[in-house]
């Protein structure tokens, strides 16, 4: 790639991240007003809390939390 294409691509990157990080700002107000106290951080524990409660039942091994 020259060095045109490689500002391009960069440009292009730095969009679809200002997007993606637009989509979880909004997910994130939206389920603290619904009730999730500390938004995406709240959602991740309670699935994570459900995975390793259905893997317990089935005799599996459970994950760790990740910040």
């Amino acid at each position: 790639m020259d060095t045109h294409q490689l500002l391009e691509r960069i440009a292009h990157l730095e969009f679809v991240n200002d997007q993606i990080s637009m989509e979880l700002q909004e997910t994130d107000k939206l389920l603290r007003m619904i009730g999730f106290s500390e938004g995406l951080h709240s959602v991740k524990k309670a699935a994570l809390e459900i995975y390793n409660f259905e893997q317990n039942m089935q005799g599996g091994g459970g994950l760790e939390p990740h910040s």
